[in-house]
Formats: C-alpha cells, structure tokens, sequence
C-alpha cells in the first residue's frame, strides 16, 4: 500500500479493478498500489526541470493556486481549532468558504471576460490577505495577478513588486480593521479622490396635504445660507404617492460634481422645499369659485448629511433615514428663511417627512454609472453643482445659465391690501416670442415654456429664492432675453380672471461686446404700463434693463421715461435676480473675446495679449484650443516680425502653466491632443526657440527676467510644441533647415549649460527648475534630434554643474533621464553612465552625515539604471554592468555595513547590491578582482563582503514573508560565495600568501548561509517545500559540498581552525539532509587527525565539541540518525588508522553517551513536568562532571537552580548552588573562565565569587527554612571576615543574621515534610525510571493523594498499585506503566554532637527529617492463631529500610534507592513502644500546660479520661491478657526481661496520671467539675489496682529555691536523664489493625552512659518536684541524648490545631538506625529497635508513640492533630484513622539501666 495525503501527485503505471499501481512523483523509491477512488485524473503538463519531472495541473494558474492556498489554510485552520482560537478559526473558514466558491466559478469557465477579470482580483486579494494574517508567505504578482516568476523578474521589480504587495496588503488589512468604523475605509477611498457624488433614494413622503405638491431637493450650506446643487423635482399627487405612478419606488437622483472643497464645508444639508399647488389658502373649501394653481409655500424638511459626505457614518444603500417635515407657520412665511430657522433649531415633526437612502459614491457620473450600475442607472436622475466641479474634465459641455429669484419690493398703489404678487418667467427672442420648453424646474422634471413663482400672501417684500434653469441653444443666445411678468393672484376665480399683469422686467443674456451676462446678482429695473406693450418686446427692450444700465445711460432716456413706448421705469418698486453662467461655450470675459476674435480689431490685439494672465483659468480652459489657435495664428500672421512674439510666448507659458494646476490636470490630455491633431503652426519652432533662448541668456547673466521661472515649468510642453512644429515644417519641405534646426538646438542647449554655469545669487532657483524640467523634454527632442548628440549635450549639461553643488537635484534630474527611452539606447548609456556612477559615488561616498533623503535618491536612481540594465540585451548591457561594478559596487556594499540594520533604505541598498551581483557574469567576477591593485586591498573586500553577507543572512532586512526576495538573494549569495571562494583558492591558499582570518570569514560565512533558517526546507510545509525545491533546488548542499572542498584543501593550514572551526562545522552536520550529513561528517575525522599528528591527542577538538554539540542539541539541532551516523562514519574513518582507532572509538562512546542525555533533556524541555527535566539535568551534570567539563557542568548548575527557583524549591536550588561553591577555593587569585557563570560574572576573584555564591545560598536556605544549613555557612563567612579578609563591618553584619537565624530556629514553627517511595515498574517507562525506586521529598503539607495525583497526571496511562509489597517479575517485565506509591519514615542520623546533652525539640527536630538517607516502612502482619477478643497477641510488625543515592533534602526532592532490607517486630515490642508512647504523651501535656496557660483544657481531657477510664478500648488490660499470662511466659522465657520493662511503664503511668491529673483540677471550668470528679475517682482505682500487682512508682520532690532560666518540665526531666537512642525515635505508631499502609523505622539500641546533672533549673510551681535515679552502665554502647521534639513554649495548642488534618496518617516510624548489638543484650535491642505498634490503650483515641519517650512534634509533615476537643461521635472517627498526634513531646526519660533485674527510669527536675 502507498500512504498518500491530499494533494499528493501519484504517476499511475497500471491498474486493476478497483485499484491503481504507481509511485508519488515527489519521492518516487514510495511505489504501491493505492485504491482508484482516492485518486481524480487531472489533465497535466509535465515539466523537467534539474533532472527532476515537475507535474503541473493543466489547469490555470490561479486555479492551482487556490488548491494549494486551501491545503495549506486547511492545516492551520484545524490547529486554530485545536487552540481554541475562536475568532480566527471563524474567520479562516469564512475565507476558505469564499476561496471554494469562487475557485468553481473559476473551473465552469462561464464567466464573460469582464468578470472573470473582477473575480480573479478578488481571488488574489483574499489570498494575500489570508496569508497575511495567517503569517504565511506574501505573493508577489504582476498587474493581471499572476504570481511572478523570479527567473523572469529583475531583482529590482521583484524587491518594487514586494513592497508594493506588502502596501496593498497593509490597506486592506486596515480596511478589514475599519469595518467597525466606516470612515476610515470610505474616508480613505474619497479622499483619494477629486469627485465624489450622493446618491439618494425617495422611498416615501409622508404628508397630510390634500392637493399636489412639488418637492424640490438639494443640497444645503447652513453657514453661507446657500444651495450649492440643482434642484430635485418630485410632483407629488395629492392621493399620497408620486403624480407619475411609474415613478414609484423609482425616485433616485445623484447630486454630482462635489470636490474636496465640498466635503470640507463644516456642515452640509439634504434639504426638501415643499410647495404645494392648489388653491390659495387650504381652508378655503373645494368649490370652483376658489382659483385653482396656485403654487404656495407649504414647508420644508431638512437632514444633517455632513458626516455622511465626510465618510464619518455608516453609508449604504440599505438604510433609510427619516426626514422629519417643518411646515410653514404662517401661509407668508418664506421657505427660505424657514430653511435656516429650522437648521439652526430642530422643531418637533408630528411624524411627518421623507423616508430616504442616502449613500455617498466615489467619482463622478460616468465613473458611478460604471462603478454602481445597481444603484445609478439610465433612470437615475443626475443633478449637478450650481457651478463648475473643481476638476474640469474635457469634453464635458454644457450650457446652462442658472437663474435664481431672489426677492421684490412692490407698491400697493390704488389696492386697499399688499398684492398678492406672482412672478411669470418665459425666455423671449428679439420678436418676444416664447422659446419653447427652455426653462426647468429642477432636474428630473420636463422643460416648460414658463414658469410661474411661489405666491406669498399680501407681501410687500417676497423672498422666493427660488432657482431654475435656463438652456437655450448656443447658436441663439445672442439674440434672446428673460422677460418677467409680475401680477396680482386673487383667491376668487371670478377675480382672479380679471387680473392683469401690472408691472414687468427683462434682461438680456449676452452683453453688446459679445461676452456673457456676469455672474452675480442684477437689480433688474420694474416697467410699469399698459399690459398689451409688456408684451411687444419692441417697446420694452428699448429700455433699460437694470439699474445700473439705466445709470450708465440715464442722460439719454431723460427725465421721464413714461414716454417710451407706453412703458415706464417704476422707481417705487424693485426686482432682484441672480444669475450663474456654467458654460463651456460662453465667455464673460471681454480679454479673452477680444483675443479670440483678434481680427476684428487688430488695435487692441496687444492690450488682450496681456490681459490673458489675468483671465480666470476656468474662462481660458473652457476655450483652450481656440486660445491656442489664436496665439499661434498670431504668430504666424507675424512670422516676419517679432513684434508679438514674447508676449505670445508668454502668452502660451500662461496657458501651459494652468494646465499644469491640479483643477485642470486632466486637461493634459486635450492639449497633448491638440498638439498631435489640430496645432500647424510650421514655423512656430524658430520663434519659440528664439524667445526661449533670450530668456536663459538674459537670465545666465544674472539680468532681472520674470517670466523665466514659469518658462522653466512649461518646458515639456514648449518643447513639444516646438517639436511638432519641427516635425510639421520637416514633412512640408522634406528634411528642410535640418541642421540649421539642430544648431539651433545645440545653441539652445548650451544656453541651458550656461545657465548652469552661472555663479549669481538669482540663479540658483532656476538651475533646481532647469535640473527639474530638462528630463520631461527629451521623449520629444529625440524625435526631432540625434540620440548620441543629445547625450553628449546632457553630458555637457551635467558636467558644467560646479562638483558639490546641487547634488541631491541632480541625482533626481538624472532619475528621470534614466527612466527616459533615450537611456535604453546604449551609444546614450555610454556617454551618460559614467557621469552618473561618478554623481552616485561622490554622493555616496561623502563623509558628513548624509540625509535620509539624499541616499533615498541615490538608491532610487542606482535602481533604475539596474533596472534599465536587466531589461536590455546582456551583450549590449556588458561594460555598463562593468562601470557600476568597478564604481559603485563596493560602495554600496560599504553603505549597507555602515547602515542601521532599521533603517527604512536599508532593503533598498541591499536589493541594489543583490541586483549588480545577479548581473554580473563570470567574465565581469573575473576582472572585478584584476581592479584590486594589492592583495591586501582583495583581502580587505573579500573580509568585508563575507563579514556582510554573513551579517545580512543573520540579519534579514526584508520581512520574515518576503520568501521570493530572500531566496534570490541566497542564490545570488551563493554563486558570489563560490566565486570569491575561486579567487581565494588561486592567491591565498599557498603558504607564503595564506590568510588564516580570510578563510576563517569564508567557513562561517559559509556555515552562516547554510544553516539559516530560510533553507531548512524540512520546517516547510509540504506544498513550500515543493515549491522551493522546484524552483531553487536544495542550496544548502550546494554550499555543503564547497565547504567540504575547500576544507580538504588547506592541507597543513588545517590546524589553524582547529578547534575554531569546529563548531561551525558540528552546526553544519546537524542539518538533517542525509547527502549533506555523509559528506560533511568526515571533516571531524579529517580534524581529529590533523591535531593527533600534530600533538598526539585531539583534546582541543574534543572539548569543542562536547562544548558546541550542547548548545546545537539544546538549540533543536541532532536527532537519533545522527548519532548513528556520526557513530559509524567516524569508526569507518578510523579503521584505516589503527594507531588512533582506540582514541577515536572512545571519543565516539563519550559523544554517543551525551548525545543520548543531551536529546533526552531537549525532550523533556518541552515536557510539563518540572520533574522530568529536573532528572535529565542532573543526568547531564553529572555526565560533565565525569568528563572534567567544569564550565559546561556549571552552567547546567544553573538550568537547575532555576528549575527549581521555578517551581519554590529554594532548599534544593540552594544544594545546588552549594555544589559550584565546592570547586571554589578561598582565595584572592583570578576566576578562571570556566568556573564563571553569567549570574556573577562581576566576581573577580575567587573569594569574590564564593563571597556572593554563599550570600545567595543563605538566602535561598532561609526561603526554604533551612537555617541550620544556613548558619553552617554563615559560620564560614564569618571565620574569613574574622581571620583573613578583617571585615568587622561585614562580620557583624553576618553575626547579626546568624542570631536572626538561631531565634528562628527556636520561635519559628516548620513543618516536617513527609517522604514518599515510589516505583516505576514495566517496560513502559524510560530507562532512567524503569523498575527502579526513588524516594520523594514532600512540600510543606502536602498530602500522599494530591502527591500521588500529581505524579499520576505526568503518566496518564500509568496504572495505580494498591499495594505496598513489592512487584512481581511478571510486573517488571510487563509492557505497561504501574507506579506504587506510598509514604516513608526517615531515620535519623547519629548526632555525636548532642551526646549527654539535654537539647531543646526544636533544635532536634530538623534533623529528625533533614540530611537522611535512611527510610522505613511498617506494615502489621499477622503471625499464628489470632485471639478476635485481643488482636495484641498476634500482631507483628513487617518493617522495609531504604537507603538513597545521596541524602535528603539535596540537589532534588528524590533520588533513587539504591538498597532495601527488611526486619520484623514482635507483639511485645510493639506493646512496651505503645506503652512508652503514652507515658511520653502525658508528659508532654503536662509540658505543654505548664508552659502555656491559656491552652483549652479539652485536649488533656480527653488524653486522660481515655487511659484512665477502663470503658474506653480497655486500656493496657489487653496487654495483660495477651502478655501477662503463664502459659505466654511458660512458652517465651526469653521475654522476661521485656515482660518486666512493659510492667514498668505501666507502673510508671500512674505517676504521670496523678501530676496530670492536678493541673487539670486547677484548670478544669465549673461546668466540667463533674467530669473531673468522675475522672479522679477513676484514676483511684487504677491506682490502687496498679500498684498492688507492679508496685508503686514516686516523683522525687527537689528544692524550689535554685535560681535560673525557667525550664518547662520536660526539660528539666531530661537532663539527668541518659537517653538511649531511641529517644531519637519520632513518632512511629503502628496500627493495632492491618491498615492499606503503615511506616517504621529501626531504632539503635545506645551503649547508657552518665547524664551530666544540671542543679539550674527554676521552680515554677509549689507542687513537689521528683527525682530519678541515675541510670547505670548497661551495656558498652555509647549513648547519644537528644532532645525529644517538642512545640516551641510560645505555641499555643490552637496554632497547632490549625495545622491541616492531611497530615494524618496511619503509622509513623523510628528515626535511628539499626545497630547490632552484642547477643547478650538482644532482648533489648529488640525491644529499643521495636517499631511503634499504635497503641490500644483504653479510652485514647489517638496513636501515641511508644518505647522512646523522645518523640514529638513528629514532622508537621507526619500531620498528627493535636488532641482536639471532640465529641463522642468524633472520638470514633479519629479511631478509625489512627490519627498520630501533631505534636508529640518527646520526653528523654526512659534509659535502659541494668541493676540486678531493676530497670528504672531517671527524671530530674519535674515540676508540678
């Protein structure tokens, strides 16, 4: 079977049935059969390419591109998922959803052209964005969106083409981001922009009315009280929807031409003027005697739109957006001032108005027809601005005039009322008859012959404000006027028929001189007469029009004007009007129309000519072509004479220099036109050439010539016109004058050169314009003009620029000559080249610190010539690629070293360098390195080169996803390493000429390239792993076989890069490419060689590589296969040496070995468990510390300690630490190197460095609560300040902490840590855990479970054993995981220190569970018959010792045991230890109690009541029953002695009672006296009862008046007493039933000695104190006293109650260690080794320590709760879990002392 994944290319060689037979074209060794329905037959192209075949989908491109975009989304997708990346995962599915849908549109192949191009920009778009976001590779592509093909590419259009990618991409990836805010993305498109438009949507119009209604919409500035649009016109019926019912749902306008000044107005308003038409007032009722008609103002409605026109609001078509409706308050409110009353206050709707969708769109009509043909369509209605847009385009004509009623003042006269005036306007001829259709209303609407005004009621003075437009024909405007009729409207029809119209008004629209009427407002003159000659336009138009007409002429007209045709001027009535012409036809400028209509009046000709410059620019545009044509006809008509010549000339700069204005740019291409199809002025050339040569000579003399500057600016059009005119003249006369023409043009040009020349101040300013403009020329020159001369003049220009001045504006001027066609010609290259590289070089080169944009400039023009350059044919091109290497190329390698590795050029410059190295060839290699006049001066460029080749690949400059970039500079790179590798091969290998530091930059430039992380090919996915290895190939073999060939040759230089060399070369094997491994792992043995022939071993070698392959391992590098590799090629290589061969092959163990613990500790790095990688680091250290690696064994120190500082492990991060400290010596000699760590690098010395070693040491060890370690040190700090370095200073400070440290020791409360055993059993755990056994150190309060949960959760498929015994080989040899788990007692170490001494608990109890190898573990067992009413008689102790590697608490929290063994307990034994633990608990009650008065008397309760009753368990009775009996002595006469020592402690029971019995009295409530009494009438008889069958026991009484320290009972007792050692013992009770786990430990029996008697102690109370006798000599063993463990007296039992109740466990163990003692004292021994059964001692509830009364505080770890108060209820719960107390006072009483059969029990001082 072949194991394919989807996408895979199989070639199919046969089939059968169901299934197919072929290989993976990838990796075609994989051949099998797979099954046909994995597999879909694609049509395919195959491609070989390096002798592989490449399968191509026969698809096109973009398709394949979208398969593999989704395979590689797809993986990532699914990780998404994995990590719960919501958001992301949503959004990468939307994005493949979409990528799916569109690649079947793709695929069906149905779409028409114009889609599939719309689609397949959507596709890339959504491609590059997704890998953007996904951090994948940027694509780069071409203009149709096709990937570009590196081979194909220059490298500067590759490096142009990612930068242009990476902005698209940053745009739409704001965009994305800006969907939350909208203005962002439509801000961002608009203000690109010089055209925008509104597009609105009327879908309703909610109005109580009654009558028709006319709504007139547009667009509002509230700051300047204007409309600045044409008006939208609905007809509105008065059933409620619109008058044309087609109409409905079909009410859209787009208010065009609004430019950047528009959106930048403060506020903007939709507004709606409603006027309905009807009858006069609305009350009136509908009867036909009302006039019917009229049109009356109604109200208006008015939204805020500015944010919406800025793009700062939601904009889209869906939305709708209410208008709320104002009406007129009175029926004479103008609708113009109620406009700006309600936009500066809002009034309240009463829910009437306009619902619309408004949406603002970039561009103009056409563009938004084009661009939203779903919302503007034919039947969309278009209303413009009331004016020019700010961008004229050509060919947009139009002619209309607007003409706005602004407002009149009319006398009443003869009325009794205002009249009730109504404006008729109609547009007239010459005859007064009406044009037809030449007026609108608004847009949208029907033109009509005339149009009748809003009426406002009994006005005075009415403001209309009312626009409409004229458009006329433009052949009539001459002869046409607008006449206006003024008459009175009455409400009664009969009335209003009878009315007349009482006054008139006209005015003409073109003016006598031919220009048209001037904007503005006209105060038209109101004629008054008979209404009949209103009509008869030949009594009216001979009168004046307007006020200031009848001023100009008034004298002639004369003093009463009534006379003139019937008609006279009203001087008491007035008539405003404006007007605004947009026409592209119409002129209002007189200049100007005289210029175009020159002929007919030569005189002024002139006076126009000059007056051009002042003509608005709109005007002159307007009528370009026929200004043109009239200044060169001009010229031409004066073709003998200058005289019109200059002013023509400037004339043509004026033209030419509005055109250049941003309002006009697009005329650009109506005066290229005009150029090219209608200028033919032949002779035009001379005269330009002419002028323009007067004015830069004028100018080169430093002589005053204004227009110059502007000439300069002009000059690409000048030329073009002189040009053409050349071109014009050339054709007419065939080649005429030709080199008169380009003498004239070399003149011209020098005139240029000498401009350039020139030295005076005003000249400068022209010489940036001439270095500016001169480039735009030469597209046109060199048509008319031979390319070679031209170059040489340009040469000449550049080269008459004085060196240093003007270089930035030079370097630009020569950018654009680059970018010219002339430059591609190469007879111009060579002429113009060398002054360019010679610019750059100086440019570049200039020491002072150049300014950002000076180099921006360089590099932009060194870009173009590359750029130029790779385009042309290689041959021609050949020297050109030479004069920029041998110039620039070292250069700009010098720019880029010296260069901020941020700086934004920096990619620029390296892209230069990278594009010069991929144009050159071998033969241009070749003479580069001729150039170099010394071999110091190659060395030097060899060194710098490789220093920045190597720097550049650590150091990427261009982003991490520019792949396509970065792989073209490696395969440029490579070929530039080989071939300078070439070079040093030939001049620097020999001897006499070897340079060590060359080929040392060489190996790593070389190790550098090969390892960076954009060729590890393996770390790709697959489908860009194939896409690179198609394309580059694998370079890193190629670079690999180099080095290898260039080590092999060195020969004897070998040993000078040994071990230098070494770690490179290791980094280089650790590649994971198996040719690549082969071939380079030999190197090693070539080396081992090289030093072993030179000094008979290769130890330098070896250190460097067990140095370097740590790091490499750690850094991910190395695997299995290499350590097999290196095995094997390395033992191959020795064979052929027998003399090293032993040296080698040890070698190769040493590596194997660490190879093994180095990947075993980057495995578990990664790992969760601390644990684990804890392991693997010391496995590690230890590893170097075998081998002698101090430095590498120090640094792995410190991985440790911080491992441990990780996870609050101060204790074992200070062990560690300690261990560094132990190769320091105290001395002030020099660190060496290796024993540094970067942590205290500022040491000098080795005192310095073990100084602050031990300082942090203290500190961790006082964390950790260890100040018994911490004081060692502290001690060893203070003899050096004290006796070698004399530091009082520091010595007291150090004294100081040692106090703080001892007060800790004594006041602060530790608790002990438990110790757990743990086994790995089976074949399913790492060898450094399999069935082995470790001992754990616990944390503070850390429970067995949440230990043994924690430990489970590292092993998830580990199995749980139940049981304590030891496994079975069926369980060692299993495949599975099974881990046991259960805690341990440690064994305290002999302390000879604390011999005979009576030493406080706190100070013995550290060592209790602090520096311990030694750990037990007890389980009852059941021996013999089993007594169910006395389970004492048959219960034996199974006791297991372990022994670890190395003490605890160390370097870890465990290490494994490296022995066990095992002993067993008899039930009499385990009797006197319970027995002993009892006595010990009352007394260190009583301690307790003495020592605190506050404690709560319910614990001493309990403790006493439940010895004393005999209801409760029995009390010892159970040990009589079992031990005390004929039959039991008859059949063990070996245990008299125990028998006896059992019966002593009973005995001396009583004593202890009794004492504790009397603080109780004193202490017990009133409540509790009857308990109390009960209590004591018990104790009686269990008194008497004992002391008739084992004799009576007294506490001594001693004299209360020594004087002294306070000393607590305890204490007192124990210092005359001599402790055995298992006073040592911690609490270790067994239980008295066989428990799931119970732990001891073995006890050490001591040789008695004499207790040193202490006479200080201070009496404390009046009771008797007692006294035991001194103990004798027993046996020859030495004994050790120690204190027993003991609360500190300032803790309360309350502090001891909190601690937590999981430290409750069911056995403890023994804390000394077993010693044999001779046979005749084995009954004792026995007895003292007894593991402590748990008592069953009636009416005690807890376990109580036995045999050596020194048991206490057993380790908070061994979690004993302190007596608690408890009820009944509670009793048997604590019972059941054989709860230890928390804290036992271990009293030191009971030595062991033989007299006769006597054995007795010593107390000193016991005070009451």
């Amino acid at each position: 079977m072949l194991a394919l994944q989807i996408g895979d290319v199989v070639h199919i060689l046969e089939s059968c049935e169901d299934w197919y037979k072929g290989y993976l074209v990838r990796h075609k060794g994989s051949e099998g059969i797979f099954p046909k329905s994995f597999i879909h037959i694609k049509e395919v192209n195959v491609e070989t390419k390096r002798h592989t075949e490449n399968v191509v989908p026969a698809e096109i491109p973009l398709v394949q591109e979208v398969t593999t975009t989704l395979w590689e989304w797809g993986s990532i997708w699914k990780q998404l998922y994995v990590t719960n990346k919501k958001e992301r995962f949503q959004q990468v599915q939307s994005m493949m959803y979409d990528l799916m849908e569109w690649r079947s549109q793709l695929l069906s192949g149905t779409l028409p052209k114009d889609e599939l191009k719309e689609l397949k920009q959507k596709v890339t778009s959504k491609i590059d964005y997704g890998n953007k976001i996904l951090e994948l590779d940027l694509i780069v592509r071409d203009e149709d969106g096709n990937i570009l093909d590196p081979d194909k590419t220059s490298v500067i259009s590759l490096f142009h083409a990612h930068e242009e990618a990476t902005n698209k991409i940053t745009e739409r990836i704001k965009e994305e981001m800006s969907k939350d805010q909208p203005d962002y993305a439509s801000y961002s498109r608009m203000s690109s922009s010089p055209t925008h438009s509104l597009y609105v949507f009327v879908r309703n119009f909610v109005c109580r009315i009654g009558e028709d209604a006319e709504l007139f919409m547009s667009l509002y500035d509230p700051q300047k009280l204007t409309i600045i649009s044409e008006n939208y016109l609905v007809r509105w019926g008065s059933k409620g929807f619109p008058k044309e019912i087609d109409m409905l749902n079909n009410l859209k306008v787009v208010f065009t031409d609004l430019g950047n000044k528009d959106l930048s107005r403060d506020k903007i308003y939709l507004v709606c003027q409603i006027v309905r038409v009807g009858r006069m007032d609305l009350k009136d009722s509908n009867s036909r005697k009302y006039t019917q008609g009229l049109r009356r103002p109604f109200g208006v409605a008015v939204m805020d739109i500015t944010d919406i026109i800025k793009g700062k609001a939601e904009s889209d078509e869906e939305k709708q957006h209410f208008i709320p409706f104002h009406p007129v308050v009175a029926e004479n409110d103008f609708l113009h001032s109620l406009l700006s009353k309600i936009t500066a206050s809002k009034g309240d709707s009463g829910g009437q108005g306009l619902w619309v969708t408004v949406k603002m769109l970039v561009g103009d009509v056409i563009q938004t027809r084009k661009d939203y043909p779903h919302l503007v369509d034919r039947t969309t209605v278009v209303a413009r601005k009331l004016g020019f847009p700010e961008i004229i385009m050509p060919g947009d004509i139009r002619n209309d005039i607007y003409i706005t009623l602004l407002y009149g003042d009319f006398d009443k006269y003869n009325k009794t009322t205002q009249r009730n005036v109504e404006v008729i306007m109609c547009v007239c001829d010459e005859e007064g008859k009406t044009l037809p259709n030449a007026v609108c209303l608004g847009a949208g609407d029907k033109p009509v012959s005339e149009y009748r005004s809003v009426l406002y009621y009994q006005v005075k003075q009415p403001r209309w404000m009312e626009t409409l437009k004229v458009a006329v024909p433009i052949e009539d405007m001459q002869r046409i006027h607008l006449r206006f009729m003024f008459r009175h409207r009455s409400s009664q029809e009969s009335k209003d028929k009878g009315e007349k119209n009482f006054a008139m008004a006209y005015i003409r629209l073109m003016k006598e001189d031919g220009t048209t009427l001037q904007d503005g407002i006209h105060d038209l003159l109101v004629l008054k007469g008979d209404s009949k000659k209103m009509e008869d336009s030949s009594a009216y138009l001979t009168l004046p029009s307007t006020r200031q007409h009848m001023e100009n002429k008034g004298a002639t007209i004369g003093r009463n004007s009534s006379i003139v045709g019937g008609l006279s001027v009203s001087s008491r009535d007035a008539f405003y009007i404006s007007t605004l012409v947009c026409s592209t036809k119409l002129t209002q400028n007189v200049g100007l129309l005289g210029l175009l209509k020159w002929r007919m009046k030569p005189e002024l000709l002139q006076e126009n000519l000059e007056k051009l410059k002042i003509v608005d620019g709109e005007e002159v545009v307007k009528f370009l072509q026929d200004t043109l044509d009239a200044l060169f006809n001009i010229m031409m008509e004066h073709s003998h004479s200058n005289e019109y010549d200059i002013l023509v000339f400037d004339a043509l700069i004026y033209i030419i220099g509005l055109i250049a204005d941003r309002k006009f740019q697009h005329f650009n291409t109506v005066l290229e036109a005009y150029i090219q199809q209608h200028f033919s002025a032949t002779l035009a050339y001379k005269k330009l050439m002419s002028v323009l040569k007067t004015y830069l000579d004028t100018s080169s003399r430093g002589e005053q010539c204004e227009p110059i500057l502007r000439t300069l600016k002009a000059l690409e059009y000048v030329f073009k016109f002189i040009v053409r005119s050349r071109t014009l003249f050339s054709q007419l006369y065939e080649g005429k004058e030709q080199t008169e023409f380009e003498e004239s043009m070399r003149r011209l040009f020098e005139s240029i050169n000498n401009l350039m020349k020139s030295q005076h101040k005003t000249t400068i300013l022209l010489q940036v314009a001439a270095l500016k403009y001169i480039p735009s020329v030469l597209h046109d020159v060199e048509m008319v003009f031979d390319a070679k001369l031209l170059s040489q003049l340009l040469y000449e220009f550049y080269t008459c620029i004085p060196p240093v001045k003007l270089q930035k504006q030079k370097v630009q001027s020569m950018k654009e000559i680059v970018r010219s066609n002339l430059f591609k010609k190469q007879e111009c290259r060579d002429i113009l080249l060398p002054v360019i590289t010679k610019e750059l070089k100086e440019l570049l080169e200039q020491k002072d610190d150049q300014q950002v944009q000076e180099k921006k400039y360089c590099v932009e023009l060194l870009n173009s010539i590359l750029e130029v350059l790779s385009c042309q044919d290689p041959a021609s091109t050949y020297h050109h690629i030479q004069e920029i290497m041998v110039q620039l190329l070292r250069t700009v390698n010098r720019t880029v070293i010296t260069m901020r590795r941020d700086d934004p050029l920096i990619s620029h410059f390296v892209a230069c360098m990278t594009a010069i190295l991929n144009q050159m060839n071998n033969q241009h290699y070749s003479v580069y390195i001729e150039t170099f006049q010394t071999s110091s001066e190659l060395v030097d460029f060899l060194m710098e080169t490789f220093i920045m080749f190597k720097d550049l690949i650590g150091k990427n400059v261009y982003p991490s996803d520019w792949i396509a970039m970065s792989m073209v500079q490696n395969r440029v790179f490579l070929r530039a390493i080989n071939k300078f590798a070439e070079t040093m091969n030939q001049k620097f290998l020999e001897n006499m000429n070897f340079e060590v530091q060359l080929w040392n930059n060489y190996f790593h430039l070389a190790v550098a390239f090969i390892t960076q992380d954009s060729l590890q090919l393996e770390n790709f996915s697959h489908a860009k792993y194939n896409k690179i290895q198609n394309k580059y190939g694998d370079m890193r073999r190629l670079i690999g076989f180099a080095i290898r060939d260039m080590w092999y040759k060195l020969g004897q230089n070998k040993i000078c890069f040994i071990p230098g060399m070494v770690g490179p070369i290791l980094e280089m094997t650790l590649i994971p490419e198996v040719e690549l491994r082969k071939a380079t792992i030999p190197i090693f043995f070539d080396m081992m060689l090289c030093e072993y022939q030179r000094t008979g071993e290769f130890k330098k070698f070896e250190n460097e590589i067990i140095l370097k392959l740590d790091h490499e391992v750690e850094g991910g590098r190395g695997d299995e296969h290499y350590m097999q590799l290196f095995e094997s090629i390395l033992t191959e290589c020795a064979s052929q040496y027998p003399g090293i061969f032993n040296l080698v092959e040890s070698f190769v163990n040493l590596v194997k070995g660490l190879l093994e613990k180095l990947l075993d500790y980057r495995t578990v790095m990664n790992d969760e468990s601390k644990d684990n990688r804890m392991s693997c680091t010391v496995n590690l250290l230890n590893f170097y510390k075998d081998i002698n690696r101090e430095g590498m064994y120090i640094r792995y120190l410190y991985k440790l300690r911080d491992l441990h500082l990780d996870c609050e492990n101060y204790t074992e991060a200070a062990y560690t630490l300690l261990l560094h400290t132990w190769l320091l010596k105290w001395s002030d000699e020099q660190c060496a190197p290796q024993v540094m760590s970067t942590e205290f690098q500022c040491s000098q010395t080795y005192r310095h460095l073990k100084e602050n070693l031990y300082e942090k040491i203290i500190e961790y060890f006082d964390k950790g609560k260890m100040w018994e370690e911490a004081i060692s040190l502290c001690k060893e700090l203070a003899e050096q300040y004290e006796k070698e370095v004399f530091d009082y200073e520091l010595l007291s400070q150090n004294l100081i902490q040692q106090a703080k440290f001892y007060e800790n020791i004594m006041k602060i409360l530790r608790p002990k840590p438990d110790y757990f055993a743990v086994g790995y059993y089976g074949q399913g755990f790492p060898t450094f855990l399999r069935n082995k056994v470790f001992i754990y150190r616990g944390k503070e309060y850390e429970r067995r479970e949440d230990f043994q949960a924690q430990l489970m959760s590292q092993f998830p498929n580990a199995e749980k054993m139940n049981t304590t015994s030891a496994p079975g080989e069926d369980v060692k040899n299993s495949p599975g995981q099974y881990i046991q788990c259960f805690t341990v007692q440690p064994v305290l170490e002999e302390q000879p220190r604390f011999k005979n001494k009576a030493v406080p608990d706190q100070i013995i109890n550290f060592y209790k569970s602090n520096n311990v190898h030694r750990f037990h573990y007890s389980r009852p067992v059941r021996k013999g018959s089993v007594d169910p009413e006395n389970e004492f008689a048959s219960m034996w102790i199974e006791r297991t010792s372990f022994v670890t590697a190395y003490k605890l608490p160390g370097i870890l929290r465990w290490f494994e045991v490296v022995s066990m063994s095992q002993t067993t307990i008899s039930p009499l034994e385990n009797a006197i230890e319970t027995m002993s633990m009892t006595n010990e608990k009352i007394l260190m009650m009583i301690n307790q109690y003495q020592s605190d008065e506050n404690l709560p008397i319910n614990p001493l309760s309990m403790l006493l009541n439940g010895i004393v009753d005999p209801a409760v368990m029995g009390g010892f009775a159970k040990y009589e029953k079992a031990f005390f009996t004929e039959e039991y002595i008859r059949d063990h006469p070996e245990d008299q002695e125990k028998l006896n020592r059992l019966k002593d402690l009973i005995a001396w029971q009583i004593p202890f009672l009794g004492a504790g019995i009397k603080i109780h009295e004193r202490r017990v409530s009133d409540n509790l006296r009857p308990f109390h009494d009960r209590m004591e009438e018990c104790f009686k008889h269990l008194k008497v009862k004992v002391e008739k069958q084992y004799g009576a026991r007294e506490l001594p009484d001693f004299d209360d008046k020594r004087v002294g320290r306070p000393r607590s009972m305890l204490r007192s007792y124990r210092q005359l007493s001599v402790i055995s050692l298992t006073s040592m013992n911690s609490d270790c009770s067994t239980p008295n039933k066989i428990a799931s786990e119970s732990f001891d430990l073995e006890v050490v029996l001591p040789k008695p000695v004499k207790s040193e008697s202490e006479e200080n102690g201070l009496q404390i109370n009046p009771h008797p104190e007692v006294k035991m006798r001194r103990s004798k000599k027993r046996t020859k063993r030495s004994s050790v006293v120690f204190a027993d463990e003991k609360t500190a007296p300032d803790i309360s039992i309350s502090d001891m109650k909190c601690l937590s109740r999981k430290y409750e466990f069911m056995s403890d163990t023994n804390l000394s260690e077993h010693v044999v003692a001779p046979q005749k004292t084995s009954v004792l021994k026995q007895m003292s080794s007894v593991s402590r059964s748990m008592p069953t001692i009636p009416g005690l509830t807890l376990s109580v320590s036995p045999v050596s009364p020194d048991e206490t505080i057993a380790s908070h770890r061994l979690s004993q709760p302190v007596f608690p108060s408890t009820s009944d209820g509670d009793k048997k719960t604590i019972k059941k879990k054989k709860v230890n107390q928390l804290f036992k006072t271990m009293v030191s009483s009971l030595c062991l002392w033989r007299g006769g059969e006597k054995m007795c029990y010593l107390f000193k001082y016991f005070k009451l």
